[in-house]
């Protein structure tokens, strides 16, 4: 009986045990906004660096095409998607300044 009312007690009493265990944040975002934000800046920059390169190598292909149509295709293709890519990740950033504006509420940090 005694076994059976120590278990018990046990039990009863590993929440406030766990409860009392504190873990530090590792990331220097507080809010959920804060990390959102800092995701999408990541995405912002990476694409602002990413796409002047893929429009280089899209311009390549069009000058070492000596006229073949499959790789003249290619390097519009590859232009053409640089630019919808980067006119999205722009538009992105934008909508979300927008609905901040609207709302009167910073989403990020």
């Amino acid at each position: 009986m005694i076994k059976k009312i120590l278990l018990i007690s046990i039990l009863l009493s590993l929440p406030i045990i766990v409860s009392a265990v504190e873990f530090q944040n590792p990331l220097e975002y507080e809010t959920f906004g804060e990390l959102i934000d800092a995701i999408i800046d990541f995405i912002f920059y990476i694409a602002v660096v990413v796409a002047p390169l893929m429009i280089i190598i899209g311009a390549f292909y069009l000058l070492t095409a000596a006229g073949d149509p499959k790789k003249i295709g290619t390097g519009k293709n590859i232009i053409i998607y640089t630019l919808i890519g980067l006119a999205i990740v722009m538009l992105a950033r934008g909508l979300i300044a927008m609905v901040e504006s609207v709302i009167g509420v910073k989403i990020g940090g």
